[in-house]
């Protein structure tokens, strides 16, 4: 929950935009909320306008717009450079602040004209390194299933449907705790989920998933669920919509179970399990990969092109020629 109090009032005016005009999640409006008042208290201390060196103690309610109408770019570097050598804030982080850093600057310039210059308009994103994505391998998939089928888990029907959504969709765990009965059209195996940026998007469901949501269903609890979790397709034990974190546990428990490293796998690692599978045993074209991740670029989906690397890879050394020596 984000406290307006704390802020100052051209930030809230920033977040009520990003609400109501480029219609982000509320996910996204904490992010951006966390991210810049990081920034303003940075540049309170930069500026010499606090003591306070702690910035859990440095509040920014007092700044005035005149004083963000003095921020230079080297000033956004110097708080990007400290993020990375004090914090040592991973690049994707500090590529998140510069996202943020950059939407918040272009509002109060060329939307809500509070200043005249924008000092991010050529701030850059720091370089990503590319990593191949860690995935479970099929049998791997397989045994992480019969141990969310298990009779020995007294939820294993509910747990085997969520290990299956995640491992035959590519979904997020936002999108599947958020998932209610009445986004699934039974009659045409598919449903609507909301993705990041709050967008919605169609998944196609497999025989696997309806029969596991179907058989699911049978056993959900019907009573005494709480009232603004009646529409939502998986119940807690508390019979409210299940959260993030039960279903992270529940998957970490599955893996344990399943013989597999915890530190290595993990709720994220099943959508890159789907996605490698998808392209690795179905042959579906990148773009249409793109499309059922939700992805908004297509270089964010081109991590799973690794597969056909390994391809060419076994092709070169299956060749008969591979093993003579002169």
């Amino acid at each position: 929950m984000i406290n307006r109090e704390d802020n100052p009032e051209f930030l809230n005016s920033f977040l009520d935009y990003t609400v109501t005009i480029l219609n982000k999640s509320p996910n996204t409006i904490k992010e951006y909320n966390y991210d810049l008042a990081t920034f303003l208290k940075y540049i309170k201390i930069r500026y010499h306008l606090t003591s306070e060196t702690d910035f859990s103690n440095i509040t920014i309610n007092d700044m005035d717009i005149d004083i963000i109408r003095k921020i230079t770019l080297d000033d956004i570097h110097s708080f990007i450079s400290y993020l990375a050598t004090d914090l040592r804030s991973k690049p994707a982080t500090r590529a998140r602040k510069v996202s943020s850093i950059r939407v918040f600057f272009k509002y109060l310039s060329s939307k809500a004209k509070l200043i005249e210059v924008n000092p991010a308009q050529n701030l850059e994103t720091p370089k990503l390194d590319k990593r191949m994505p860690k995935y479970l391998t099929l049998d791997d998939s397989k045994k992480l299933l019969n141990v969310a089928g298990n009779e020995d888990n007294r939820n294993n029907v509910r747990d085997y449907a969520i290990t299956t959504l995640f491992l035959n969709c590519g979904m997020r765990l936002s999108e599947l705790v958020n998932i209610n009965i009445k986004d699934i059209r039974f009659d045409e195996s598919k449903m609507t989920v909301i993705g990041k940026g709050n967008k919605e998007r169609t998944i196609y469901l497999n025989n696997a998933c309806m029969k596991a949501i179907n058989e699911y269903l049978q056993v959900r609890p019907k009573d005494s669920i709480k009232y603004d979790s009646k529409d939502a397709l998986f119940l807690s034990e508390r019979r409210e919509r299940i959260s993030n974190r039960t279903v992270q546990h529940i998957i970490k428990n599955e893996l344990k179970k399943a013989g597999l490293d915890t530190n290595k796998y993990s709720v994220h690692k099943l959508r890159h399990t789907a996605a490698t599978l998808m392209y690795q045993y179905g042959n579906v074209d990148i773009r249409a990969l793109q499309e059922l991740l939700g992805h908004a670029s297509i270089s964010t989906t081109e991590i799973y092109t690794h597969v056909e690397n390994e391809r060419v890879r076994n092709a070169v050394e299956r060749n008969p020629l591979a093993n003579i020596k002169n």
